[in-house]
């Protein structure tokens, strides 16, 4: 089956989430306190608008980069790609719930953070699913794409599980270090030396 209509349905899920972010973004009612101090108190929604943002963007590229290294896809990758669709169309919901809940502090920061984290897990177990059965006995992968490479993609996307589930501990104790966790696990699946896939063309 060709891969033209998934990359192009896939896009256009990436572009609405990652788009629905900012619609998330309160602008501060007039009030007595001053704008500068209003905006200041909105740093929850800030913080958690940035960290999906770039896991939103990076998972965009790894996908993209994911694609190129198949000739084709079939059934399984298109049932497989839907679930990661699934969950990356979910982020702005867990996104606006921790910035509501950190304004507000205690028991129902941390479950915010919780259920942001476990969203977030769910997401990189079906991207990790996903790449593991396109590349076993090199189902679909182009013929650029060596085992070696393959390999090391695997081992990297294995990385963020337990990394996700440390983020979902910490959310237990603190929503802000469990959201800096997950910001960090997005930047390292940026770096080319870190757990971005390589696009044919790179190599």
């Amino acid at each position: 089956m060709p891969k033209d209509r998934l990359e192009a349905f896939s896009d256009g899920v990436f572009a609405i989430a990652i788009t629905l972010l900012v619609l998330e973004l309160d602008v501060p009612h007039p009030a007595h306190g001053s704008l500068a101090h209003a905006l200041a108190e909105q740093w929850p929604a800030y913080a958690a608008y940035v960290v999906s943002f770039l896991t939103i963007g990076i998972i965009w590229i790894n996908h993209h980069a994911v694609m190129a290294n198949l000739v084709a896809v079939d059934r399984t990758v298109l049932l497989l790609n839907l679930a990661l669709l699934g969950w990356v169309s979910l982020i702005p919901w867990p996104t606006q719930l921790t910035a509501e809940y950190m304004r507000t502090g205690g028991a129902d920061e941390r479950t915010a953070a919780l259920v942001y984290a476990g969203v977030m897990a769910a997401m990189g177990v079906t991207f990790g699913a996903l790449w593991r059965y396109a590349t076993n006995g090199r189902r679909l992968v182009v013929d650029s794409l060596t085992d070696a490479a393959i390999q090391r993609s695997s081992i990297r996307f294995r990385i963020g599980g337990p990394v996700y589930v440390a983020a979902m501990l910490v959310a237990l104790v603190s929503a802000p270090a469990s959201l800096a966790i997950i910001g960090g696990l997005a930047i390292y699946y940026l770096l080319p030396a870190g757990g971005a896939i390589a696009h044919p063309a790179e190599r």
